[in-house]
């Protein structure tokens, strides 16, 4: 019966440990698109095509 406890347990530090990084991840990734969109925003008058 430990052996089951011990394999959620290591499971549930794994989808935390997983969680946090795909936060990360996605907050990093949105900075920069917001970012980019600022920068052609702000770079409108220069664009042509």
């Amino acid at each position: 019966m430990e052996r089951v406890y011990h394999t959620m347990k290591n499971s549930g530090i794994l989808n935390i440990v997983l969680g946090s990084l795909i936060i990360t991840t996605g907050t990093v990734c949105g900075g920069l698109i917001i970012g980019s969109g600022i920068k052609l925003l702000m770079r409108k008058n220069e664009l042509t095509f």
